[in-house]
């Protein structure tokens, strides 16, 4: 992936991007695949684990990144959350903070405006469409292959399954979704390489992730909303 200096949840935010018509496009739950993405790359990095289900922090650990950071400070001020509810809580916190720092970066371009022309606003455009193309690429060369699964990132994986999961749908279509089921599921255990116990995590925070998506689909199709 050309992002190696950013983290999961900010290339998931730019994934979600429709370069085309420089806007995020086909993913209402976006707040969710980030949040995700975020918990995925903490546990990752061992700043996270399942103890009895509960979502725990390594308490005072920091990574230098604004949304992992701020979802850290988060996790240990809050009550004792499992994953699924680690996926919604405050999830439209953790995409503002990755969409500032994309911003600060140059990745994103800010402009003020007021809405009904009263009200002040901001409004995000792409600045870098480039390189968010090579992105989608890599991504869907890592969910079609030819690469063995076994030699793909753990990040990368991480970051798939979760646009999959997520029904990204910019870059990985319902289509693509049915028919790599299996690599997906491959990708998934993938996601766990670095350590013994993160395979099963994986898995569970992939389900969290499916679950949160599915109610909020079925919310909207109700009128109640996302």
């Amino acid at each position: 992936m050309p992002y190696g200096s950013l983290s999961l949840p900010t290339r998931i935010f730019l994934l979600a991007w429709d370069t085309g018509r420089n806007r995020i496009a086909g993913a209402p739950e976006l707040h969710y695949a980030v949040r995700a993405c975020a918990l995925a790359e903490l546990a990752q990095r061992g700043l996270v684990s399942d103890v009895d289900g509960i979502v725990t922090p390594v308490f005072g650990a920091r990574t230098g990144d604004p949304a992992l950071d701020g979802l850290l400070e988060l996790i240990e001020e809050s009550r004792p959350r499992k994953w699924n509810g680690w996926i919604t809580h405050k999830s439209r916190y953790s995409m503002d903070r990755v969409r500032d720092q994309l911003a600060s970066e140059g990745y994103l371009r800010t402009e003020r405006t007021r809405v009904f022309g009263i009200f002040p606003s901001r409004r995000y455009e792409l600045e870098r469409a480039g390189y968010v193309e090579v992105l989608h690429a890599e991504a869907l060369a890592v969910l079609r292959g030819p690469v063995p699964v076994s030699e793909v990132h753990a990040g990368d994986a991480a970051l798939v399954v979760c646009a999959a999961t997520g029904k990204l749908r910019a870059v990985i279509s319902g289509k693509d979704r049915r028919q790599y089921k299996d690599r997906l599921d491959a990708l998934t255990d993938r996601s766990g390489a670095p350590a013994p116990e993160l395979p099963e995590l994986m898995r569970g925070l992939r389900k969290a992730l499916a679950s949160a998506v599915t109610y909020a689909e079925a919310a909207r199709s109700g009128g109640g909303g996302g």
